[in-house]
């Protein structure tokens, strides 16, 4: 039987409120954009980013309901049935953006490149919950995550799709850091993958994706062609100043100069109107969701707990850390759309699964020690 606490149920005080309201003023922020981006209309933008983070949000909480170790039991069925929609994207995947990402299931269609983002690190803690921390040091510590990370990462940049394999990578990595793997492991594949840039820029990039990287390096090169995203986002950015132009004020998105402007580029339409000080706030947002996973991973009694809500947390951090970086000229163009702000539902799942699950975690017996064991 339900307890109550005071008129309110249980099952709904326990819910962590600050942190759900913290995602609805961020998604709330996002469509007021999203709002201004299409001329001061709820459609086609504003209206579905409500309606797909309202259900993602309450299916979050209800992930959030199942114990760590459900996660845990059902850890590498979700990676191998997402392995095996990947193989499936490329025999029988549909196009969408000129790349092979997507497949259609009928009633809907999914990107399973984007499953395997939480896919990756919920595997690889898997492994590390096994394995005692003393052998960290073996060659055994290593090798199947590694071959983890390469069959994913492998099968995602086929598609093409350069930046969600670096996502992928790049949280399966943080859980190796975590679980305590030698520092000069990182430092000799860090060393190895510098040395094969320029390798694979000539043979294993599209020329779009040659031209990205060409155009972050000099983007003052072609204003009107390569250059153009990030030279128009760079301006609206800047024409912001202190507490920008106004809500529906905006001359860069509203005037069509800036692509993309409503998904990658949703920040500079952001910044244009609200400014510096919308810029802040944003970011300051984020700062308060990434304090609160990692507190999760700090707090939690097991070694899964800890691995799985630091990694799930960093694979958020990658997303808002390259948008912004990109929208700012500080990283390449690679489509990496900005949480809770951008329209997109493939990213908007993937951000509210890794939450969904950070919560169960959190819901756990916490420990006393804020130390990776």
């Amino acid at each position: 039987m339900s307890s109550y606490n005071g008129i309110v149920p249980s099952q709904i005080s326990s819910l962590p409120w600050r942190i759900i309201f913290l995602l609805i003023a961020l998604a709330s922020f996002g469509a007021t954009i999203l709002y201004s981006a299409a001329d001061g209309n709820m459609m086609p933008w504003a209206a579905p980013h409500l309606v797909r983070f309202l259900i993602m949000l309450a299916a979050a909480i209800v992930m959030s309901r199942f114990p760590l170790d459900f996660w845990k039991a059902m850890t590498f069925p979700i990676y191998g049935g997402v392995l095996l929609m990947l193989i499936g994207v490329e025999i029988v995947g549909s196009l969408g953006g000129g790349s092979q990402r997507w497949l259609d299931l009928g009633f809907m269609r999914i990107q399973p490149s984007e499953l395997m983002k939480p896919a990756a690190v919920l595997a690889i803690a898997w492994f590390y919950d096994r394995l005692p921390p003393s052998r960290s040091g073996d060659l055994i510590s290593l090798l199947p995550p590694a071959l983890l990370l390469a069959m994913p990462a492998a099968l995602v940049l086929l598609q093409p799709d350069l930046g969600t394999t670096l996502a992928i990578i790049f949280g399966g990595v943080v859980v190796m850091f975590l679980a305590g793997l030698p520092l000069k492991w990182f430092t000799l594949s860090g060393a190895a993958v510098a040395a094969l840039i320029p390798v694979a820029y000539f043979f294993a990039l599209e020329p779009y994706q040659q031209r990205r990287v060409t155009t972050f390096l000099s983007p003052e090169d072609d204003p009107l062609g390569a250059g153009y995203h990030v030279n128009q986002s760079a301006i609206a950015i800047g024409s912001g100043g202190f507490s920008g132009k106004g809500f529906l004020n905006g001359t860069q998105s509203h005037l069509d100069y800036l692509p993309e402007g409503h998904t990658d580029f949703v920040f500079a339409t952001m910044a244009e109107e609200w400014g510096l000080i919308g810029g802040l706030a944003t970011i300051f947002g984020f700062y308060l969701l990434l304090r609160w996973g990692m507190r999760v991973s700090m707090n939690s009694a097991s070694r899964y707990g800890k691995l799985v809500a630091a990694g799930l947390c960093c694979t958020i951090f990658f997303y808002i850390a390259i948008n912004l970086m990109m929208v700012m000229g500080l990283a390449p163009v690679v489509g990496i759309p900005l949480p809770f702000l951008s329209h997109g539902g493939s990213s908007m799942m993937t951000i509210m699964i890794c939450i969904g699950i950070i919560m169960a975690i959190e819901r756990q017996p916490k420990s006393s020690r804020g130390k990776f064991a």
